[in-house]
C-alpha cells in the first residue's frame, strides 16, 4: 500500500457508506487523494466534480453528470459536497509534508 492510498481510504471511510459509488472506486479514491495532497482543505464541490468525471469517463462516458460543474442543477452539485469535506477533513488531519 502506498502513501497515496494511504490517503484514499482514509477519504473513503470519511464518507457516509450509502453515498459511495457502486463499483471499483480504487482509481477514484486515488484522484480525490491527489486533490486532498494539492488542494488541501481548499478543496471544492467543483475540484470533486473534475476528478469524478475523470473516472466516470472510464466507466460510463455517456453519464448524464459527465458535463461542466456549472451546467449542473443545484441538487447534483451539492452531492458533491460530503466528498469535499471527507477531502478536506482527512487534508486537515494529514497535512502533506514539505520538501525542503
Amino acid at each position: 500500500m502506498t502513501y497515496l492510498d494511504d490517503i484514499a481510504n482514509s477519504i473513503k471511510r470519511s464518507v457516509p457508506p450509502d453515498l459511495l459509488p457502486d463499483g471499483d472506486t480504487h482509481a477514484l479514491f486515488r484522484l480525490y487523494a491527489l486533490l486532498a495532497l494539492v488542494k488541501g482543505a481548499e478543496v471544492t464541490q467543483e475540484d470533486v466534480h473534475h476528478a469524478w468525471t475523470a473516472w466516470k469517463l472510464e466507466h460510463d462516458p455517456n453519464h448524464p453528470s459527465v458535463r461542466p460543474f456549472a451546467a449542473l442543477d443545484e441538487s447534483t452539485r451539492s452531492s458533491d459536497e460530503p466528498f469535499a469535506e471527507a477531502i478536506r477533513a482527512v487534508a486537515r488531519a494529514h497535512p502533506p509534508h514539505k520538501h525542503q
